[in-house]
């Protein structure tokens, strides 16, 4: 890899590192107000509807920094495309790193977490996230390693398949338990005031998740695995 990547790669390092103490430090914040005595499951009361609004646009605008790091790193789609893969992976590592360090927490790569809040709560094990984001950084690096070799980067439409795909089963398996909860509960009409439904609110005081399906999560994360090493072999034959 060039050198001139690699510095690319450390300075986006740091700036993703960077954002990874902020939203552990926003948990923090977020813990001491609604969870003071730590957070578990099942979550007792729910976030003010004021300031879940604050975080659903928060959380989009994490998303809007990494897409302009991507930019500014990136010359041509596939290299912006890999910067902006690699940034979110190191962000999400160093969240889970930080709050570590500050809280202690998570116990364990076992432990439940609340994943993102658009458009409902994901929830998982910390580990699924953390797999995704390795997963993440190794196909940020094939890309780049691509690019610096000179090739014409494309992916050929089973590879899209097979990654989107995959990708659609591991955030099935991170939304389901609460997608359950609105839509078998009969919640999906309220959707845009769930936060101040008292029936809701009570069904979310009570619910524990009791086992993730690491089965769907393996299966989607076997077949993106599959598309991205199918796309790597393949451009890496080009002349």
């Amino acid at each position: 890899m060039k050198k001139a990547t690699l510095n690319k790669l450390l300075t986006v390092s740091i700036f993703a590192a960077a954002m990874g103490y902020l939203e552990a430090v926003v948990v923090v914040y977020l813990r001491e107000m609604f969870y003071p005595n730590g957070f578990d499951f099942p979550l007792r009361g729910f976030i003010q509807p004021d300031i879940l609004a604050i975080e659903w646009v928060r959380e989009f605008a994490t998303i809007v920094m990494l897409v302009s790091v991507a930019l500014l790193a990136g010359k041509k789609f596939y290299e912006r495309g890999a910067y902006f893969v690699y940034a979110f992976a190191v962000w999400d590592i160093f969240y889970y790193i930080f709050l570590k360090i500050i809280l202690g927490w998570p116990a364990s790569l076992l432990t439940w977490d609340i994943l993102f809040l658009i458009p409902w709560p994901w929830i998982g094990p910390v580990l699924a996230p953390v797999l995704c984001s390795l997963l993440m950084v190794v196909t940020a690096v094939m890309v780049l390693n691509l690019t610096d070799k000179g090739k014409k980067v494309r992916a050929a439409v089973l590879e899209w398949v097979l990654v989107i795909l995959g990708i659609v089963l591991v955030l099935i398996s991170w939304m389901r338990d609460y997608g359950k909860i609105i839509f078998q509960g009969g919640f999906a009409g309220d959707f845009f005031t769930l936060a101040e439904n008292p029936a809701f609110i009570e069904r979310v005081g009570s619910f524990i998740p009791s086992s993730y399906n690491w089965w769907l999560f393996g299966v989607g994360f076997v077949i993106a695995c599959g598309g991205i090493v199918k796309f790597y072999a393949r451009n890496l034959k080009k002349k």
